[in-house]
């Protein structure tokens, strides 16, 4: 009698353990959606936006550009963000700068702020704007993005993940980053000047590879705006593909990574300012021949000699024209899966990860046109992109990070692959490569015509 009791017992145990996993499993996942994602109504929604979206600017006789720069490195360490949760950082290897560059042609502005940081969460990215209008500063549009740093500081994320995985949140770091952003774009906006700009475009194809298949196409090439002030000062922004990832996830200094080098280089020879904005690194990886600060420094060095020799094409924008617009996307429901085709449920993921401020800034200088993504977008779809900028006489250039994050969007074929990228990091489901490669393709047949 005592075995047949202890025996009932175990198994109410047994059963109210099934019960309760069974419970919490109904209560925090579903079903992976994979309708037709032109079938669904946020896809109609955002293209019909596009369709009704109408840039903004005006055209002029002059080019107006100054940039700035502010340290932003707390006094006292925080958390490193990339990889994984990993503590405060030991040492400073490399300060860490917010940098910003003004644009204007006499009628229209716009800013561009770049940050040695992994992203730039929405929280930060919305104090900044407050800050920015509280000083009623002159500009059109903002936009930001960030170096990707994997071994950058952390203190500006708030909500349950931010604090898990992402340095957590404090409001003094958020303070020091938003009074040392608007250093920067002041010291901008009072530098302005007249100025030249050039398109650059450089291969550097050796030292960039997709990370997942080998054999799949990459954006190979270094991208750069150069401005030249009548005083003879010379500014440039760029943009590249392979990500910030050479340290070791085992170091533990603060570090912009190779571009913060690779920025250090330019400002040495013929540069008064750099600025370094990531580009589509979703899916992609460098090139490196090690992970020690001393590789880092090398990897820069050799990029910084393509930069010199290596140019695919050059020209200068005669017209002096700024159009922008910002385009709202709008998105099926959060897809972070645990499983092949088992997701945990929106209201959990919009809990843990809370806004993700998904959009794209759309910048039009002279012919060169320039979509800042909140997503961090792959490479692999650039070269068909690039081919239809050229159709209308247009320079391409992706930046990501831009105030948001919304994880990666990734060609749809490798979505149900056993990548980190289309696991973890691809939030909104199956058919979202294909939602942003028709939207792109869609900003750009507008732009052009």
């Amino acid at each position: 009698m005592a075995i047949k009791k202890l025996a009932y017992n175990i198994g109410k145990i047994l059963f109210g353990i099934f019960l309760f996993v069974f419970l919490v499993a109904i209560f925090t996942l579903t079903r992976v959606d994979r309708s037709p994602i032109e079938e669904q109504d946020f896809y109609k929604e955002t293209f019909s936006d596009l369709e009704q979206l109408q840039l903004q600017g005006s055209e002029t006789s002059v080019w107006l550009a100054g940039w700035g720069k502010s340290n932003m490195t707390p006094d006292d360490p925080v958390e490193l963000v990339g990889y994984a949760p990993r503590g405060n950082y030991e040492f400073v290897q490399d300060s860490s700068f917010v940098k910003a560059l003004a644009l204007g042609n006499g009628e229209t502005t716009v800013a561009w702020l770049s940050y040695e940081l992994l992203i730039v969460h929405p929280h930060l990215a919305k104090e900044i704007q407050t800050a920015i209008r509280k000083q009623n500063l002159p500009i059109d549009q903002v936009i930001f993005t960030a170096t990707h740093t994997h071994a950058g500081m952390g203190g500006y994320m708030p909500g349950p993940l931010g604090e898990l995985a992402f340095g957590g949140y404090q409001e003094e770091t958020v303070e020091l980053i938003v009074n040392k952003t608007l250093k920067a774009l002041n010291q901008a906006l009072t530098t302005q000047d007249s100025t030249t700009i050039q398109y650059k475009k450089i291969d550097a194809s050796e030292f960039v590879a997709n990370r997942f298949v080998k054999e799949d196409p990459i954006e190979p090439s270094i991208r750069q705006l150069i401005f030249t002030k009548k005083s003879g000062e010379k500014a440039t922004f760029f943009t590249y593909s392979a990500h910030a990832t050479i340290l070791s996830s085992k170091f533990m200094g603060l570090s912009g990574d190779y571009p913060y080098y690779l920025m250090k280089d330019l400002e040495k020879r013929g540069f008064d300012f750099a600025m370094f904005a990531a580009g589509t690194v979703g899916s992609h990886r460098p090139l490196a021949s090690g992970n020690s600060p001393e590789k880092v420094q090398e990897y820069a060095h050799q990029l910084d000699s393509v930069m010199q020799i290596k140019m695919t094409y050059y020209a200068t924008l005669h017209t002096h024209r700024i159009e922008t617009g910002t385009l709202p996307i709008a998105l099926r429901e959060p897809h972070l899966r645990v499983s092949d085709n088992l997701r945990i449920r929106p209201w959990l993921f919009d809990y843990l990860l809370g806004e993700t401020n998904v959009h794209f800034d759309i910048t039009l200088i002279g012919n060169t046109l320039m979509i800042a993504s909140s997503g961090e977008i792959s490479g692999v779809f650039f070269a068909e992109w690039e081919k239809q900028a050229k159709e209308y006489g247009l320079n391409l250039m992706i930046t990501t990070f831009n105030g948001g994050y919304m994880g990666y969007i990734t060609p749809d074929k490798y979505y149900d692959r056993k990548f980190h990228e289309v696991r973890e990091m691809n939030w909104y489901g199956p058919g979202n490569g294909k939602y942003y490669d028709d939207l792109i393709r869609n900003i750009i047949n507008k732009v052009g015509q």
